[in-house]
């Protein structure tokens, strides 16, 4: 991330750890599959950005071998303790210049960019760091492409869902997060002189990686929601518990996956 300052959802919080196992739950496959479709294997330097927590460092670490060097970094590596993975930690601001080991093969990002207020500075950041032919991946959500958390508002404790999760979004968008910036990956990347720029998203409607990761969300921000006269602390209570009874189908913001490659000469 570029700043904790005046971050939602701080690294630091116990619920984040919850958080990014749900999130791994959800969307490492279709990570996975983006990066082994580009080859990612054996040799290959990669700056994993924001990482939050190791899953997706690991992953590269055991692709590219003792032969390839994988570097995760974040403003806060609370979540990311290396220890035997088999790759490197740093703390770094991503609006700032590559962190040390490239130039880099794949540059990878999930959803860091979409809460970046210096993003276009971010991005160009990525870019310089990737050597002739390396791939850039960015992974963000695009939240009004599908602003509900029930998509089937269907009774009351839907419609109660659904206020809470425009509630988060408004304090998201007060803290500079773009909330269309998924759609946007493909003509940035094409701007920024990529090539075989392609697309795709993805969005699970019904999971019990959902109710996790809605738990964690709403513990995490539930002061600020009540601060800013979004909620009461019984509206977050009541919605707590029917999201615990997991019988609300819960969907996520869709992921847009872009990708491209940067020309090689």
């Amino acid at each position: 991330m570029a700043s904790e300052e005046g971050y939602l959802l701080d690294n630091r919080q116990t619920e984040a750890g919850r958080r990014f196992g749900a999130l791994a739950t959800l969307f490492d496959p279709s990570t996975f599959r983006h990066l082994e479709r580009l080859g990612t294997g054996p040799g290959w330097r990669c700056w994993e950005v924001g990482a939050g927590g190791p899953s997706v460092p690991a992953w590269l670490a055991d692709r590219v071998g003792p032969e390839g060097y994988v570097v995760a970094t974040d403003i806060d590596t609370s979540w990311l303790a290396a220890d035997d993975a088999g790759f490197d930690v740093l703390t770094h601001d991503v609006a700032g210049p590559p962190p040390p080991g490239g130039p880099f093969d794949l540059v990878h990002a999930r959803l860091v960019l979409v809460h970046v207020p210096e993003r276009a500075q971010a991005l160009a950041s990525l870019v310089s760091a990737l050597r002739p032919g390396g791939w850039l991946v960015l992974e963000d959500a695009d939240p009004a492409l599908q602003p509900r958390l029930c998509p089937d508002e269907s009774g009351p404790e839907e419609a109660l869902a659904n206020r809470l999760r425009q509630g988060f979004r408004q304090l998201m968008a007060e803290r500079g997060a773009d909330l269309a910036y998924g759609r946007t990956l493909p003509r940035l990347l094409r701007h920024a002189g990529l090539e075989r720029v392609e697309a795709d998203a993805y969005f699970p409607v019904a999971s019990p990686a959902c109710t996790e990761l809605e738990l964690a969300t709403v513990e995490q921000i539930r002061w600020r929601l009540v601060e800013g006269g979004i909620a009461t602390d019984d509206d977050i209570e009541r919605h707590l518990a029917n999201v615990a009874t997991g019988r609300l189908d819960l969907a996520t913001a869709p992921m847009v996956s872009a990708w491209g490659r940067k020309p090689a000469g």
